[in-house]
């Protein structure tokens, strides 16, 4: 009798790590070796690597997104591949390894459940890695995997791999990151990566595609309390069908958390409580929903609701605040201007900010706390705006979906700055 396979849901993951540690020969070589490419694209960079004298296929060509970046033999901007085995799909983000590209890598993680740093055998942990992990524990990536790579190149020792794993250990510590699992691999050989090859028998932990397809999906790191940001409110005008007449659907996308027929709700920013009287998804019932489905929610009572508000479990209200204290990264050439007004945008709910107080600038590289009057482009501060009109949040460390926001040049429309929510310094109005 044979079993179905159990589908892990859809895994979010980024590689990260200094200037030739093999980010992109790795992510090539998850697609080689899982059979994910396709023979049109397996020729082009065959002959792509023939053009440039190579003896074997080049597999980081299968993410260097541009022609022109190609030709430089170098990334220089977020790539994004999509895969799928038997197990599960994947989106895999290889973000560039320059500082000057932080806000590049903060945008391709602050959506990731997973992410791999990547670390030379050689070289053991630089001041990039460093970088890299405290970006990745930043935007709240819940799993880290430390890939000590080109392990070929030191003749696969486990004495240096463990080197490089007490080194990582130390550091990562004083950062507060509690969890992490390491690996060793080659991904130039393809040792430990889709297979175990024969030449680092002395780990008996997984391979790095066996720790993908088994590491849990955002739908189940934890319980968190349902958040669900109206994004349109439906009232179908057929004057030939009178069930519709009073028919008021709320439409948007579960941020967190599961609600069920029969709940009892609250409206925010009314106060005004209900129960779920339905739920549906493409016109069929549903009798509960989960994280990152957008769904429309119907609910007994006639509540005045509009794009903006937020539906919650009642008994479990986000904070609702005026001042908002977060850490931002600053994504725009401009500075950011205290004598400027802003758009913070949170969920579905905008509102006009100022900048109140910038408390400190974060050093990416020494993770030194330094007084700054502004904040230039990659830059990483904690900050408080005040706002014209309340928001409802969480802490980024509780709630990624709720916990962060973007900010908007009204001038421009341009974003201009992505917050995370701080915990300890949310102001309740």
């Amino acid at each position: 009798m044979t079993h179905p396979i159990e589908d892990h849901g859809l895994l979010r993951l980024l590689t990260c790590g200094s200037v030739d540690d093999g980010k992109s020969t790795l992510i090539g070589r998850l697609l080689f070796d899982s059979k994910a490419i396709l023979a049109d694209t397996l020729s082009a960079i065959t002959k792509t690597s023939q053009r440039r004298g190579m003896q074997e296929v080049d597999l980081s060509l299968l993410t260097d997104g541009l022609q022109a970046e190609r030709e430089q033999g170098i990334t220089i901007d977020v790539a994004y591949r999509y895969f799928t085995t038997g197990t599960r799909k994947f989106i895999i983000a290889d973000a560039p390894g320059h500082e000057q590209y932080t806000r590049n890598m903060v945008t391709a993680a602050s959506t990731a459940n997973l992410a791999i740093i990547l670390v030379d055998a050689r070289k053991g942990v630089l001041t990039q890695t460093r970088r890299h992990s405290y970006l990745a524990h930043l935007v709240g990536i819940p799993h880290l995997l430390v890939a000590v790579n080109k392990m070929d190149l030191v003749e696969f020792s486990q004495a240096r791999f463990e080197e490089i794993k007490r080194d990582y250990l130390d550091f990562a510590g004083q950062l507060g990151i509690r969890e992490v699992q390491f690996i060793p691999l080659s991904a130039l050989n393809g040792d430990m990566v889709v297979d175990r090859g024969e030449n680092l028998n002395w780990y008996q932990g997984q391979t790095l595609m066996e720790i993908l397809e088994t590491t849990p999906s955002a739908q189940r790191r934890h319980a968190a309390a349902f958040r669900f940001p109206v994004q349109y409110v439906c009232r179908p005008q057929d004057a030939s069908n009178p069930a519709l007449h009073d028919y008021r659907g709320f439409m948007g996308r579960v941020e967190s958390g599961s609600i069920a027929v029969g709940d009892s709700v609250t409206v925010l920013p009314s106060g005004l409580s209900s129960t779920v009287k339905a739920i549906e998804l493409g016109g069929a019932a549903l009798a509960d929903t989960a994280t990152e489905q957008s769904v429309t929610l119907l609910l007994a009572d006639e509540i005045d609701i509009s794009r903006g508000d937020m539906i919650v479990k009642t008994g479990e209200l986000p904070s609702q605040t005026k001042q908002l204290a977060a850490t931002v990264c600053w994504l725009a050439e401009s500075p950011l201007d205290r004598a400027r007004t802003y758009l913070i945008r949170h969920t579905t709910r905008a509102t006009k900010a100022k900048l109140a107080e910038i408390a400190y600038r974060v050093d990416v590289n020494s993770l030194e706390k330094q007084a700054v009057n502004q904040l230039a482009m990659n830059d990483i501060a904690n900050v408080t705006f005040k706002l014209a009109q309340p928001l409802f949040i969480d802490a980024y460390a509780d709630n990624r979906g709720t916990g962060a926001f973007i900010v908007i040049d009204e001038s421009t429309n341009n974003t201009v700055g992505a917050g995370m929510i701080l915990q300890e310094n949310i102001y309740v109005a």
